[in-house]
């Protein structure tokens, strides 16, 4: 029976953060738990290694399925994870976004006293080392490296161009003063490999003795006596093990994770807990309540262009060619992320701020590239930001290796869809703009012609996540909220959630810039406890 400070659950973006930010202080021991292996594949390593990772589940991915989506005309969603150290930031398309200030300022609103922006801007800042440099909104000398890539694909250009043919408006930096806006995504790389939360805290800081990780640690239960956490049960390597902590146990599983293992804990709505035969242990009714995610649909083309990613003679010898390049400089198609450009838009002009989000892909993405095309192509997605619908988790069975049941209620509340319709009417245009007649090959799936009626059965055929769950251990202080400020778990001593769980409302652009930066504002708020 080991014994540490702090226990930190799951090694993924915020618990690599947190047990780098906590194991500064050699006077605290600190254990962290991850489910899966440790990060040392070439695969994580080499950016493009994400397309052989997300499309099915296995040793380095979740591989989640949601239940059937009566908004999706019944089909299931996919929900890949990472499941490696440094979690969904060791297979995701590293992308590096904050979202917009105002979002942070309705988190307040919404009884998260604290975490407006001017708050949370000290922590983006110190998280990061942004090789361009630093300015008043952006930070450098954090452990975080932030990047252009290093060898953007040329057809890039094409959206660029198309989306200033539509006088669409234009940024420079996503994260600076203008947010709204076409540009190029900021990646976490560095010299042309992915660069992730593991990387960043938790590689340099292995050698700490007072840093223990563990992988291939599942955890069955945390452990509560008198309403305090007092350590947590796992399995690792097949062995029941008891890990105690004297300080606080610190929930890091993700938004499907987190709510999983409280239930399995004895924490939720009595009543649920009751329907699959747990005892209640702490009565907390929101636990797994309000999943939301950005759902998104894809445009996809066939291309004349094998700058294009693809599968054909000329892609086989340039992928080749690309592993020499690779090998010896860290440059060409293997840097890529794939969604190398995008932006921020507003679906109508009444809209304060961009409720729209574009990733245009180097590439065909079909079913979250589950399905194959010959050829070369490329993609475009569009996503809701502010999603009205709200989901669950659920758990399916006592069983702490079962798959959660995650329901994100996808196009649930109507207004979703007129939102997502008005952005497939954007990229529809973009696409079909004059730059990128040279280039376009055969479109899959949707015509050229569609009406509302044909987009919204073509969306509910066709769309899915974007990669962006959130919510289900909210922050607050209503009678549905999971933490508080402090992300301690209402009613319980020794127990926070630290990830992207405790979002009350997701921010607008991807989440993992936000996720490190919670585990960055925590990790202080911890240290300011045992001052």
């Amino acid at each position: 029976m080991a014994s540490y400070d702090y226990v930190i659950i799951g090694g993924g973006s915020a618990g690599c953060t947190l047990a780098g930010r906590l194991s500064e202080d050699p006077d605290v021991t600190v254990c962290l738990l991850e489910a899966g292996p440790k990060d040392d594949s070439f695969l994580i390593n080499v950016p493009a290694g994400a397309a052989a990772i997300m499309p099915k589940p296995g040793k380095l991915n979740w591989g989640f399925e949601t239940v059937p989506q009566k908004g999706l005309n019944g089909r299931k969603g996919y929900q890949p994870r990472g499941k490696t150290l440094g979690g969904s930031s060791s297979i995701n398309a590293m992308i590096y976004i904050r979202g917009h200030s105002s979002d942070y300022d309705n988190w307040v609103d919404m009884g998260a006293k604290g975490w407006g922006w001017d708050d949370v801007l000290p922590y983006f800042k110190k998280s990061e080392n942004r090789e361009a440099g630093a300015t008043d909104l952006r930070g450098t000398g954090g452990p975080l490296n932030v990047a252009n890539l290093q060898s953007p694909n040329p057809i890039g250009q094409n959206y660029l161009d198309a989306c200033a043919q539509l006088q669409l408006p234009k940024t420079d930096d996503f994260n600076g003063e203008q947010f709204e806006g076409t540009g190029r995504y900021e990646v976490t790389q560095k010299n042309g490999q992915r660069f992730s939360a593991a990387k960043a805290y938790l590689t340099p800081n292995l050698s700490r003795p007072n840093l223990t990780v563990i992988t291939d640690a599942t955890i069955t239960k945390i452990n509560i006596e008198d309403s305090r956490a007092t350590g947590v049960q796992c399995n690792i390597n097949g062995e029941e093990k008891t890990i105690n902590a004297t300080q606080e146990v610190l929930l890091c599983g993700g938004a499907f994770g987190s709510p999983q293992i409280l239930l399995l804990s004895g924490i939720g709505d009595r009543d649920e807990l009751a329907q699959v035969g747990i005892d209640c242990v702490h009565h907390l009714p929101g636990v797994g309540k309000n999943l939301h995610d950005h759902i998104d649909y894809i445009i996809s083309y066939k291309s004349k262009s094998t700058d294009t990613l693809g599968y054909s003679l000329v892609g086989i010898y340039k992928a080749i060619k690309a592993v020499f390049a690779y090998r010896k400089h860290k440059t060409g198609i293997f840097t890529s992320n794939f969604a190398e450009v995008g932006g921020f838009y507003r679906s109508s002009p009444d809209i304060k701020v961009p409720d729209l989000q574009t990733h245009f892909v180097v590439g065909i993405v079909d079913d979250h590239a589950r399905k194959s095309h010959l050829g070369h192509g490329y993609s475009c997605h569009v996503c809701v930001l502010r999603p009205k619908s709200r989901g669950t988790v659920k758990l399916a069975s006592t069983d702490p290796f079962a798959a959660p049941l995650i329901d994100p209620a996808f196009l649930q509340d109507d207004r979703d869809m007129e939102v997502l319709l008005k952005g497939v009417k954007l990229i529809d245009q973009i696409v079909k703009a004059p730059a990128f007649e040279p280039i376009k090959g055969k479109r899959l799936y949707s015509s050229e012609n569609m009406n509302d009626e044909d987009w919204r059965e073509e969306i509910r055929n066709r769309a899915d996540t974007v990669y962006h769950p959130v919510g289900t251990c909210k922050m607050g202080v209503d009678d549905m909220a999971v933490v508080d400020p402090d992300l301690k778990v209402h009613g319980l001593v020794g127990l926070r959630v630290v990830d992207a769980s405790i979002i009350p409302q997701v921010i607008s652009g991807n989440t993992n810039a936000p996720t490190i930066m919670i585990a960055e504002k925590c990790a202080d708020k911890i240290k300011a406890s045992r001052a």
